[in-house]
């Protein structure tokens, strides 16, 4: 079963659920951050603004981009957003009353920003720590460049510095050799998995693991018996034109990866080593899907993105979606 949470919104990007089930969400373009909150008896949610956010630049892929609500969020208020500005991408912090955003506070400036290939997504672990992908905005070399924070993943603590077990511990490097991570999402084993775009052949769901180097740009897709020993293959790959993935969650056994032009949602049940045959749903109902979270009734939000530039919208997009697991839809 498939249900309508908000409709006609503007590129939405980043979605978070509050400790109350209202949620978050970013919106690419218009840089506003929006406050859906249940209306009672009512499958629909009212949509408020909450805040725009002036720092953001956006231009083509960069904008507006995660946002990742506190663990402590019912103690400490806190909200974190993922921004491209006119210099840089940045993680920003600040808090929210239920009616506005507070003062936004950059807590990790100078990831490489560009016209395309920005990452953006945002989730907090088990462990408490903030994970960041970026992307390598177009310039491959940046993602095996030890120097550089574009083309990974990124742990933080919440003030911004490297967390305590990084492989370096002055660096937030996380992993590297990544083109262009937009999906974050942890297991119920506690295993970290990111959906990463491919450039003209495949598309990636990778298993990630501290210090792992995943092989962009030498490999795209697996990379076989040729590829150096340090660099990771996928769980899984997928053509191109069967992906574009974004958004990642984990639910009910199995990830849910938000395909672009792939135009549909595709789950792949985890297995303990590994994963299972992978399963298309929602084919082409829907247009590009961007982003997918787990909301506390345990049903999935996914937001589609007609309205990016690249997509041809119905009258209602873009629309945050409710998708029951239960039921192929």
């Amino acid at each position: 079963m498939v249900a309508t949470a908000a409709a006609q919104l503007q590129a939405p990007w980043g979605l978070d659920f509050l400790p109350d089930g209202s949620a978050l969400v970013t919106e690419r373009d218009t840089t506003r951050v929006l406050h859906l909150v249940p209306q009672p008896g009512q499958q629909r949610y009212d949509v408020r603004e909450v805040a725009t956010v002036d720092q953001a630049a956006p231009e083509g892929e960069s904008g507006l981009l995660g946002i990742a609500v506190s663990p402590s969020f019912e103690q400490d208020q806190r909200v974190f957003l993922y921004v491209s500005t006119a210099e840089d991408n940045r993680v920003l912090r600040t808090t929210f009353d239920g009616s506005s955003l507070g003062e936004l506070e950059p807590i990790l400036t100078g990831i490489p920003n560009g016209f395309i290939h920005d990452g953006g997504r945002l989730a907090f672990g088990p462990d408490g720590f903030l994970y960041v992908s970026t992307g390598e905005i177009g310039q491959p070399d940046l993602a095996q460049d030890r120097g550089s924070l574009g083309g990974k993943i990124l742990r933080l603590t919440v003030d911004g510095d490297p967390a305590p077990g990084n492989p370096r511990p002055d660096s937030p490097i996380w992993t590297l050799g990544h083109r262009n991570v937009q999906g974050l999402a942890f297991d119920d084993r506690d295993r970290l998995w990111a959906s990463e775009f491919g450039q003209d052949a495949w598309d990636e769901l990778n298993r990630v693991e501290k210090g792992s180097n995943y092989g962009w740009p030498a490999v795209e897709g697996r990379g076989g018996e040729d590829a150096p020993e340090e660099f990771r293959d996928p769980a899984r790959q997928w053509a191109t034109s069967e992906a574009s993935p974004s958004g990642l969650a984990y639910a009910d056994g199995s990830l849910w990866m938000a395909a672009l032009r792939g135009n549909r949602l595709w789950q792949v049940p985890v297995t303990q080593g590994g994963t299972g045959e992978p399963v298309p749903h929602l084919v082409g109902d829907f247009g590009r899907l961007r982003t997918v979270a787990v909301a506390p009734d345990g049903r999935l939000w996914v937001t589609t993105s007609n309205r990016d530039g690249r997509g041809t919208p119905a009258d209602a997009d873009d629309r945050i979606l409710v998708v029951d697991t239960g039921e192929d839809s």
